[in-house]
């Protein structure tokens, strides 16, 4: 237990990484297939109903004015990533399969985490209301942007195929709900706020069920079986570099914006991040009948480097705050506002 708060390994990665095997030893087949896609899209649907009554459009639009701000967070999330996984497509097919290759450019195009990305930045004493404001725009956007992405970058390049079935997946699944829950959010946020007990199991919950239709359905795939074991330490190796690559960026972005020290760490932690609960749900809609079980993996990894290296850096910088407040030096930290 405290070996997995150390490094910020939680129940609920480890419940997603025993769905994998338990989907792997024990996959959903026939009517019970059936019956787990249809619960999946229910609970996605009722995710993003979730997301649009629990994002307020007011505080969004207020917490804009910092534009320069956010604006580097979506630029790094929505095109500094992209181009990353576009440039990765080299790596096909001496190291990475096509389908790992998709799933590796589809990481790339979702938004960054909420959760994650407030607490690390809170952790490290940066502006925390920045934060807030950045992660939740960037889902916002996500919900519209990332399906527009995956539509210009892989049908174009015929990496992924997303037909108008597809199309009408996101809007039923997606928009809709997100529309309605923004709609319904002056009647529910204040019971969310009070019962986030409900909300955090809808949200979890989607996410497990999601993970194991996919590895259900990547088992009739022979997903396992079809990759070889040093292609997804690759894809390890390949996210740990654009991981690292990402972080020295945003950091060197955010000195050379003239960002002050929260704010840097608010481009550093949003600008980082993917978000899987966001991620794995569009997966599911927008690769019906792919084997979304192997596109959504590169995804899971880079899920769990990301959660353990930012939890390293954020203590890192809390001590070195620590170290400001005791008037010692700070060894390298951004300068302080």
């Amino acid at each position: 237990m405290k070996i997995m708060q150390r490094f910020n390994i939680d129940g609920f990665m480890l419940a997603i990484l025993a769905m994998v095997a338990f989907a792997s030893i024990f996959p959903a087949t026939g009517d019970a297939a059936n019956a787990i896609n249809w619960m999946t899209s229910a609970a996605i649907a009722l995710l993003f109903l979730l997301y649009g009554a629990r994002l307020s459009p007011q505080e969004t639009w207020r917490g804009l004015r910092h534009w320069r701000l956010h604006g580097a967070v979506l630029s790094t999330t929505f095109i500094v990533f992209p181009l990353l996984g576009l440039a990765a497509s080299v790596l096909v097919p001496t190291v990475l399969t096509q389908n790992l290759y998709t799933g590796l450019l589809f990481l790339c195009l979702v938004p960054s985490t909420v959760q994650s990305s407030i607490a690390f930045t809170s952790i490290a004493r940066g502006n925390v209301a920045g934060a807030i404001v950045s992660a939740s725009v960037s889902n916002l956007v996500g919900v519209f942007l990332t399906p527009i992405l995956v539509l210009l970058l892989m049908n174009t390049s015929s990496q992924a195929h997303v037909n108008m079935s597809s199309i009408l997946d996101i809007v039923l699944q997606l928009l809709l709900p997100f529309i309605a829950g923004q709609l319904l959010r002056p009647l529910v946020s204040g019971w969310l706020r009070r019962n986030a007990t409900p909300t955090k199991l809808v949200d979890r919950g989607s996410i497990v069920l999601v993970v194991y239709s996919a590895f259900s359905a990547g088992m009739s795939e022979h997903i396992w079986t079809s990759t070889q074991p040093w292609r997804i330490v690759a894809v390890g190796l390949i996210v740990m570099v654009m991981l690292t690559l990402v972080l020295a960026l945003t950091y060197a972005c955010g000195r050379l914006f003239g960002f002050d020290r929260g704010d840097v760490l608010v481009l550093l932690f949003c600008g980082s991040k993917k978000s899987l609960a966001a991620g794995l749900p569009m997966a599911a809609v927008l690769f019906t009948g792919q084997p979304v079980g192997m596109i959504v993996l590169p995804l899971i990894i880079f899920h769990q480097i990301q959660l353990i290296v930012c939890a390293w850096l954020s203590r890192r910088f809390a001590a070195q705050a620590d170290k400001a407040e005791q008037g010692q030096p700070l060894e390298g930290a951004p300068a302080a506002s």
